[in-house]
């Protein structure tokens, strides 16, 4: 968590004055909320175990999902401009996160710049992912928005020490679906022309990547996958 979350460079009391503030391990119980929109802005939470999915609702009221987060991501600074959350926070299976009390939290970047710089370097990264999101749904292909998905999985998981090649999917597809803006259909349809072509294998919600050159090149758009 340290390496993922935090910021390198501090010393020892730098790191403990930071561990000083972080408050209880809060278990979340498979489709339970962490917390959901409209709800008052008090803590951000460290992932520590497990995944989530956060969604909003759109004009017509139908959900929107918005992200998948995992061990070592922060959940809750959409919450910080307006002191009220603006999405659901579910978790996909049971979890464990970290409160940070952002108050305190807020104290100490008073004392320790380098962690406030790191703060603005996460928030720049969410900014960005919120983009490209836009990005995906905007102007890509159906094939290519599913490929940009896996090798975001398969980097986001080698960052975290596990395998890049070899990984379940904690979402359900119809979850993808819904993020990607594509029907459960079109996602199963994917899955089954990326395994024709041997891209990857399936064995229920396991994936492996057979190909991840090949899958890195559709999800930039300098290939294009061959038709069913």
């Amino acid at each position: 968590m340290h390496q993922l979350c935090l910021p390198m460079g501090l010393d020892d009391d730098d790191v403990n004055r930071l561990d000083q503030i972080i408050g209880r391990r809060r278990r979340i119980a498979r489709d339970e909320s962490l917390y959901r929109m409209g709800d008052p802005f008090q803590n951000l939470y460290a992932v520590r175990f497990g995944h989530f999915k956060t969604s909003q609702n759109n004009p017509s009221g139908e959900q929107q999902i918005t992200g998948f987060q995992m061990a070592g991501e922060l959940l809750g600074m959409d919450a910080i401009s307006a002191d009220r959350h603006h999405c659901d926070a579910v978790a996909l299976e049971d979890s464990e996160v970290c409160e940070i009390p952002f108050p305190r939290l807020e104290e100490l970047f008073g004392h320790i710049p380098t962690l406030l710089h790191h703060f603005h370097r996460m928030m720049s990264q969410e900014i960005t992912r919120e983009q490209n999101v836009m990005l995906l749904l905007g102007n890509m292909r159906a094939e290519q928005r599913f490929a940009v998905f896996l090798v975001n999985l398969s980097a986001r998981y080698a960052a975290r020490g596990y395998s890049a090649s070899s990984f379940q999917l904690r979402m359900s597809r119809e979850d993808i679906g819904n993020y990607l803006g594509l029907t459960i259909e079109s996602v199963s349809r994917l899955l089954s022309r990326f395994k024709k072509q041997n891209l990857l294998s399936v064995d229920k919600r396991e994936v492996t990547l057979l190909d991840p050159a090949q899958l890195k090149a559709l999800a930039a758009g300098t290939k294009h996958c061959a038709p069913m």
